[in-house]
């Protein structure tokens, strides 16, 4: 039933993602117009060839890749593969009127940048203007392709499954090496060959810890359903243990660190000081403006407390890319006046005048103009977008707006716009570096905007590189490169991809956050993708985890709940590795001095399902604070060490429970088996409160479940001697005086094993790495 639901949910799974990369594919299943034979005629995109020659003007979808032969005010939106809002201005290269007939072959694709000038990629849509272009790449070989095809890979293995494949490995050659250690011990005694085979068998059994997928799923399911109460939607369970061992969170910034809506963050006048008129002027621009409205006018239109009424609208100069502005020519009470907007460097150098802090209008001289020149560069260097806003003053009888009323403007000031953080991004970024989580924001914005969102969260900036820079790069010089950077910019989804797998080359369990089409392969090769609500559908499909509101600190929270849900695994697995352990090596080493098989293979059955019992309750158990203070992760040296520091332990007490059942109470076959049995399951379940935690046992508090359990089946085990069981099970009655000397045994070995604990912890961790990450990453 395990085997036949792990495939389904594969299954499930990789149809999910092919049905991602379907929908990719489906999304640019358009027409272009393509000139074949000088003739202009409409093909599906499919049917393009790499060296067609499109042409595109305003609202058509780039087809695939390629080179710009001529462009006119030309300018796209590169949102699906940047992220970023903001149209793009594109430019064809200076080419002779022979090299426009008969163009030359384009250089090879592979050098493509996002923010080449002279490129246009597949899924880009024009906003404006017109031009013509030879294609490169097409199809599944465009930039926008190729997430579809990442898509359709199958995904590097996570922490988890890497982890869970070592576990499986030691325990695979701990049972092979004790199970051929009993079978050659009792062939060569002469024993008989089906017993000490079935023995042999059931010692296998009680190695295995067979309750650990149950313990995995109960843990995972716990920790999706208390994901779901934080509005978090949980598609890959066991990326709830990945991000508990998470160390290394990659985020992309617009969408999931800022809002994604641009906002009129300032208006300042020309001393730099905020200035409600220049919003007034600005908000009338937009506001009467009848063209295609920008982004930016929306972002100023959303300052709807400004009044307009008593102004009416005269005329207006659109907006064009040649002249960078549009002018409104607008009246109240007889009074009419031009108010324009546009490229600061534009307006500027059309303005005679500029407007004081006390509203006055003084002469723009060369010390005015080079304060005010100075003050943008200081907006641009804060990663502001920056609009110039001027007026004029005309005749109350001036007919229209014409361009040549553009001059000897009143310069007003500047509005400046930036896409705000989200409110929770801060505390949020702040929280998970405190539980040890270095945060990496990887974008493809510039590095100006990029450094101010920063400087907002309060993220100190330890090292920057370009999307150039990472290309020039190979994998080895990126691995050594990545972990002293935490600002990757204008990078582009492969560049991203790089990244990932270099920081995943050194050790580290990385986690990613995306919401666009370019982050999907991101999302895809992390060990935990992590997409929003307002994500696209192909990074929705990508993604193990979706947080459904709009409030960053619920993935501190799932770290915290994956630190938790690895700690409730890692209990039963030392235990399973240690006390279990133990016991089973006794049992094995007992058959080279006892005369008859130290326990049936009946009971050997019956010691591990009344063992697997008592731990069913463990996913409820409570986890210590200081267990969720770093980053956990599966670590086969520790465990390892911890299993040869108890498990000798449990041998030990188990030998001498032999010696004093054999020389106290001249014990016979059954009775051996039965007093082993009990002290066995006493031992081995009790030991629980002693591992569970890293503290003195006393100072933590199990969850009350896991107490009654082991506590019933303790008893059960103690009981069953006296049943009508017993004969069945190969049982029979103990004396009293063996349960007084059982208390005494439990004791002393709790007391020993607690005392073990402690030297592990403080002896062998303490040399070798300060966190079982670090030992987990060098190893």
């Amino acid at each position: 039933m395990i085997v036949v639901m792990s495939v389904t949910l594969d299954f499930v799974q990789a149809y999910r993602a092919g049905r991602a990369a379907e929908r990719l594919a489906l999304q640019v299943a358009v027409t272009a117009t393509v000139l074949r034979d000088g003739k202009a005629g409409e093909l599906p995109v499919m049917a393009l060839v790499p060296d067609d020659v499109v042409l595109l003007s305003a609202g058509s979808l780039v087809p695939a890749d390629a080179r710009l032969l001529e462009a006119n005010d030309f300018f796209v939106n590169q949102a699906q593969l940047t992220g970023e809002p903001y149209p793009v201005e594109k430019k064809a290269p200076p080419q002779d009127a022979a090299a426009l007939a008969n163009p030359t072959p384009t250089a090879a694709p592979e050098t493509w940048e996002l923010e080449a000038v002279d490129t246009v990629f597949m899924g880009s849509s024009v906003v404006s203007g017109s031009a013509r272009v030879r294609l490169g790449r097409t199809g599944s070989a465009t930039a926008l392709g190729q997430i579809a095809v990442s898509l359709a890979d199958k995904a590097p293995p996570t922490a988890f499954e890497i982890g869970t494949r070592h576990f499986g490995m030691l325990i695979m050659r701990l049972t092979l090496m004790l199970v051929l250690f009993t079978l050659l011990v009792n062939v060569a005694l002469h024993r008989s060959l089906l017993e000490s085979f079935l023995f042999a068998v059931a010692l296998a059994v009680g190695l295995t810890p067979e309750l650990l997928p149950m313990v995995v799923s109960v843990t995972l399911t716990r920790g999706a359903l208390r994901m779901a109460v934080l509005k978090v939607i949980v598609k890959r369970p066991s990326a709830i243990q990945d991000m508990g061992a998470m160390d290394v969170l990659c985020t992309d910034k617009t969408g999931t660190l800022t809002e994604a809506r641009i906002r009129l963050e300032r208006h300042v006048d020309a001393g730099g000081q905020d200035d409600p008129h220049v919003l007034e002027l600005a908000y009338l621009n937009s506001y009467f403006e009848s063209g295609l409205k920008s982004p930016l006018d929306d972002a100023i239109l959303q300052h709807a407390e400004i009044d307009v009424t008593g102004w009416t609208k005269i005329d207006e100069v659109p907006f064009d890319f040649e002249r960078r502005r549009v002018s409104v020519l607008v009246e109240r009470a007889a009074a009419r006046r031009l108010v324009v907007k546009g490229a600061p460097e534009d307006i500027t150098r059309l303005c005679t005048h500029y407007q004081d802090s006390a509203d006055a209008t003084v002469v723009l001289d060369d010390a005015a103009r080079k304060r005010i020149d100075a003050l943008f560069d200081s907006l641009g260097q804060e990663g502001f977008r920056v609009l110039g806003i001027a007026w004029r003053d005309v005749a109350a009888d001036h007919p229209h707006a014409v361009v040549s009323d553009e001059s000897e403007l009143v310069f007003a000031g500047f509005a400046a716009f930036l896409d705000p953080p989200k409110a929770s991004a801060g505390e949020a970024l702040k929280a998970m570096a405190a539980s040890g989580v270095a945060v990496k924001i990887v974008t493809g914005d510039n590095e100006l905007v990029t450094r101010h969102v920063c400087t907002q969260l309060g993220v100190v900036i330890e090292g920057v590189l370009t999307g150039t820079e990472v290309t020039a790069m190979n994998d080895d010089a990126l691995r050594a490169r990545v972990e002293s950077v935490n600002l990757f910019c204008r990078v582009n989804p492969a560049q991203k991809n790089r990244i990932i797998l270099a920081l995943k080359g050194r050790g580290h369990v990385v986690g990613y956050l995306g919401d666009g089409i370019n982050d999907a392969p991101s999302l895809h090769t992390a060990d935990v993708g992590i997409s929003v609500e307002g994500a696209v559908d192909v990074a929705k499909q990508a993604a193990a985890m979706i947080l459904l509101e709009n409030d960053l600190m619920v993935l501190h929270q799932g770290i915290l709940e994956g630190r938790r849900t690895f700690g409730n695994v890692m209990k039963y697995i030392m235990m399973a590795t240690s006390s279990n352990f133990g016991n089973m090596f006794s049992m094995a080493a007992a058959t080279l001095f006892l005369p008859f098989l130290p326990m049936l293979p009946l009971q050997i059955l019956l010691n591990n399902l009344m063992y697997d019992v008592s731990e069913i309750t463990l996913p409820m158990d409570n986890v210590d604070d200081e267990d969720l203070a770093q980053p956990k992760r599966w670590d086969m040296k520790f465990i390892r060490n911890f299993m040869l520091t108890i498990g000798p332990i449990s041998s030990l007490f188990d030998f001498l429970t032999f010696y004093l059942l054999i020389s106290l109470f001249h014990a016979h076959e059954s009775l051996f088996r039965t007093g082993w049995f009990v002290e066995s399951i006493a031992t081995q379940v009790l030991v629980i409160f002693v591992i569970r935690t890293r503290r003195n046992t006393l100072r933590s508090h199990p969850n009350r479940w896991l107490v009654l359990t082991s506590v019933a089946v303790v008893i059960t085990a103690m009981l069953l001697p006296f049943t009508p069981l017993a004969p069945y099970l190969g049982f029979t009655p103990l004396p009293l005086s063996f349960f007084g000397l059982l208390v005494v045994l439990l004791i002393a070995y709790l007391v020993m094993v607690e005392g073990g604990k402690q030297w592990f912890y403080r002896r062998l961790m303490r040399p070798s790495a300060p966190a079982i990450a670090t030992t987990a990453a060098k190893t």
